[in-house]
């Protein structure tokens, strides 16, 4: 089971860490995705990791403003966001899937453990 949590409302410009916590498994072995969702829209791929941080991608809308990182200790990956832009505004969701390779997966249809979503709402 992942739960995303970090959420909320920020000023444009402001950051938010997202953090995705995974119980009832051993989370060192997953890969991980961020995905989200805006209104209206498709879920589009924003950032992924592999199971031992040796490789991470980031989409170019949020290359250089969002950054990956996991720690395998505390079951947790997070996504910290910093530049953030009304655009950002989404349900974010956190994806995972048992894979010890160093390839990103970056596609949704990848992951068969999702989270439920935490809403980042970006004022302008």
């Amino acid at each position: 089971q992942l739960q995303a949590f970090g959420g909320g409302l920020v000023q444009a410009g402001g950051s938010l860490r997202l953090s995705c916590v995974a119980s009832g498994r051993t989370f060192s072995r997953y890969a991980v995705g961020w995905f989200r969702q805006a209104p209206g829209m498709e879920r589009e791929w924003v950032a992924s990791i592999t199971w031992n941080s040796d490789n991470a991608g980031y989409a170019d809308s949020v290359r250089v403003r969002f950054s990956i990182s996991r720690d395998n200790a505390k079951n947790t990956v997070y996504l910290q966001m910093n530049g953030l832009k009304p655009e950002d505004t989404a349900v974010y969701y956190c994806a995972a899937r048992e894979s010890t390779s160093s390839l990103l997966l970056i596609s949704a249809v990848m992951y068969d453990t999702w989270g439920q979503g935490t809403l980042v709402t970006v004022s302008s």
